[in-house]
């Protein structure tokens, strides 16, 4: 006898829009069949679609460490709202940085019982920690995250020496490096410069650090991939002309993979200059063209994953009026919540695309691509049973007050669409559903699937 029925659903599979119902037992999915199965419990969704859990490879939750801003169960309270069903959460903005497996370990302990939705961690990748780099992956690392640019004061960036020689030790261990791409010479010196003038408007951190400086970036790693045949995904690409240098990577058979945002799809810099710091992020937003046109390569197959990069912060910490004017002021948007509702709207109402397409960016190829596909990221019998539904003809605006988040503000706030997520299940576990969450935390630590 199944443990959960989910019944009258419109399945989306990774190829396909199946009329039918989804039978779960220990966790697992057990059978997809058009036909009634004996079940100790019965969802009826009403021909509601049920995709699987939203994968979000890219979270700040700040947790243990800077927990003013976000924490686990905030955090992941949020994710369970949004459809999201696994989060991989970023080593810095923790106290101390994941850099070690002892500081992944005690992450872990931590954690444990404090995440509604099952979650992964970054290692870090910084000076000096190369000896720990294989051990965290023993202890559970999915991905190391690097800068190119400064990252502030408690993490540091790499050199292109120091990148080709991380790559060299990764491949030994098949372990993924993840970067975000802005070249640390022209940022520092554009910033400096705006800073030491006094031009520190909105206008002038767009200026500081151009599209350019992204690209020189990601060339940079690829031709380290060429050298070393190495793999690498790229974090949050936010202009066209970046990705088309990624798919001119992948055509020449370069191990690369990638990641866009929702927040480069639907704002532009002009939304930071005329709203202010709350838009502030890096990469920073770009014209409506770049958005617009960053869209083709969401579709191509480009850009492998769309996530949130949930980087939030107090309101206080967005006020721009203080000496170093926006660059002073934090620089992240919070989106973890809303990037599901958000990107369909946009994709599948706007734009017209299948639900296929939002499952694959959203959930299949971030298992793929962190290492957790065939427990995670597709209604597959042996999967986990982790869904989010979602009712297309449901309206939706986003309103602080229905945030989640500790800090409830965001750059979303105001957008209005159609298509929300009404249940969110973890390994057949119900965690939330229509405004009421579990009342246990139940996620869980993931590894990568050896």
């Amino acid at each position: 006898m199944l443990d959960l029925l989910i019944k009258n659903a419109q399945i989306v599979t990774e190829k396909e829009i199946l009329t039918g119902n989804v039978g779960i037992k220990d966790g697992k999915i057990e059978i997809i069949t058009s036909k009634d199965v004996l079940s100790k419990e019965v969802i009826d969704i009403d021909n509601k679609y049920l995709l699987p859990g939203v994968i979000d490879e890219h979270v700040h939750f700040n947790d243990p460490g800077y927990t003013w801003r976000e924490d686990f169960y905030h955090g992941s309270k949020a994710a369970a709202k949004g459809g999201v069903t696994t989060v991989i959460d970023m080593p810095m903005q923790n106290k101390p940085a994941v850099t070690t497996a002892d500081i992944f370990l005690g992450k872990e302990k931590l954690l444990k019982d404090k995440s509604f939705v099952d979650y992964g961690f970054w290692g870090g990748l910084v000076h000096g920690n190369e000896n720990e780099l294989k051990k965290m992956d023993e202890a559970g690392a999915l991905a190391f995250k690097c800068f190119m640019c400064d990252p502030g004061k408690d993490y540091t960036e790499l050199s292109l020496d120091e990148i080709r020689q991380r790559i060299e030790l990764l491949k030994e261990f098949d372990g993924l490096a993840g970067f975000h791409c802005e070249d640390y010479k022209i940022i520092k010196e554009n910033e400096t410069n705006a800073i030491e003038k006094g031009t520190v408007s909105a206008e002038d951190y767009l200026k500081a650090r151009p599209v350019e400086a992204e690209l020189k970036a990601v060339k940079d790693i690829i031709e380290i991939l060429q050298k070393t045949e190495g793999k690498a995904h790229i974090c949050h690409v936010s202009h066209p002309k970046v990705a088309q240098c990624i798919k001119e990577a992948k055509e020449k058979g370069i191990n690369i993979t990638a990641e866009t945002c929702a927040h480069y799809l639907l704002f532009t810099g002009d939304d930071l200059i005329n709203k202010g710091a709350i838009f502030k992020c890096s990469p920073p937003l770009r014209s409506r063209k770049a958005a617009d046109d960053l869209w083709n390569y969401v579709v191509d197959g480009t850009l492998d994953c769309i996530c949130s990069d949930h980087s939030p912060c107090q309101i206080s910490e967005k006020d721009a009026t203080n000496d170093k004017g926006v660059f002073g002021a934090w620089g992240g948007l919070s989106g973890v919540q809303t990037s599901l509702q958000t990107f369909w709207d946009y994709a599948v109402n706007k734009k017209g695309c299948s639900l296929v397409l939002v499952a694959k960016v959203m959930a299949q190829n971030p298992a793929k691509v962190f290492g957790i596909y065939g427990r995670k990221g597709a209604i597959k019998e042996g999967f986990d049973a982790d869904f989010a539904v979602v009712d297309d003809k449901k309206p939706w605006k986003i309103v602080a007050d229905e945030l989640e988040y500790k800090n409830k503000f965001s750059a979303f706030c105001g957008l209005t669409g159609m298509g929300l997520p009404v249940m969110t299940i973890v390994r057949g576990n119900v965690v939330y559903n229509k405004k009421s969450f579990s009342d246990k935390c139940l996620g869980q630590f993931i590894k990568k699937l050896k």
